[in-house]
């Protein structure tokens, strides 16, 4: 009789041991917008990335993002690490459509976790690309999450991205996480000017971004966690508005342990 309770008490450890992954590619998603008509399509765009851990301290990241030169009024922020509330408060402070996804129950901190879109116009088909191979210790889902951003006559697609800590993944698993987004982009936004970041958890992977056709914004850029540039940018169809149009924010206020990055780019008139 105990032995047969001990296995009854190991199954449903075993079975509650895992995370909550969302392998929908659709399901769940939030989104919003904001009161205000979108602006008209201007002449160039402030896309700007920023891992805010666990979305703990999102008055801090507000606040950093509103009296920074270099981050104030984004046109585009990218942000992994999210859950729910956070991304409502952080798009309601800056005035910014959104749409979000989680990629799982992170079991750190017991709340969704997952990667946001935010934009000054409305973002369209927007959709989860559910990456390649779990994490190796927690079996935790990585995601990256498109949408299309209609500025005028042209359509951008944007991508926020996060893949495998070094920890998590092994040998070629980041890299057929970015050529899955890469991939993506490539059957979804034929034709699209189109933008990538987020927080790759290496800066090795950038090159396949690179080799996949894709301008590597953000090399040589001062590191972004700690010592290492973990958080990168790419673009296909876009330019830098001037050679100097990018930049890490070095003091981020404590706000997170990921500085954010940034960059102008140009909207090449048709």
């Amino acid at each position: 009789m105990i032995r047969i309770l001990l296995a009854l008490v190991c199954l449903l450890l075993s079975s509650c041991g895992g995370p909550l992954n969302f392998t929908h590619p659709e399901q769940p998603v939030y989104s919003g917008y904001p009161l205000a008509a979108a602006p008209p399509a201007p002449d160039s765009l402030l896309v700007v990335s920023f891992n805010i851990k666990f979305a703990e301290d999102m008055k801090g990241a507000i606040r950093l993002i509103e009296e920074n030169p270099a981050l104030r009024h984004p046109d585009i922020l990218l942000l992994q690490e999210m859950d729910v509330p956070g991304v409502r408060k952080i798009a309601h402070a800056l005035g910014m459509h959104y749409v979000y996804y989680p990629a799982t129950i992170n079991p750190q901190i017991n709340r969704p976790f997952g990667n946001a879109i935010l934009a000054r116009w409305p973002i369209e088909d927007e959709h989860k690309i559910i990456l390649p191979h779990v994490g190796r210790l927690g079996h935790t889902q990585r995601i990256a999450v498109a949408g299309t951003i209609r500025l005028g006559n042209r359509a951008l697609r944007v991508y926020s991205v996060h893949l495998a800590t070094g920890m998590e993944s092994k040998g070629s698993w980041k890299r057929d996480q970015a050529l899955a987004v890469a991939h993506d982009a490539d059957t979804t936004a034929a034709g699209m000017d189109v933008i990538i970041g987020g927080d790759l958890n290496s800066e090795r992977v950038a090159r396949t971004f690179e080799k996949a056709g894709y301008r590597w914004m953000t090399r040589g850029l001062p590191a972004t966690a700690g010592w290492f540039s973990l958080d990168h940018m790419f673009v296909r169809g876009l330019e830098l508005t001037r050679p100097a149009a990018r930049g890490v924010v070095t003091d981020n206020k404590n706000a997170s342990d990921h500085n954010p990055m940034w960059m102008t780019v140009r909207l090449i008139r048709t």
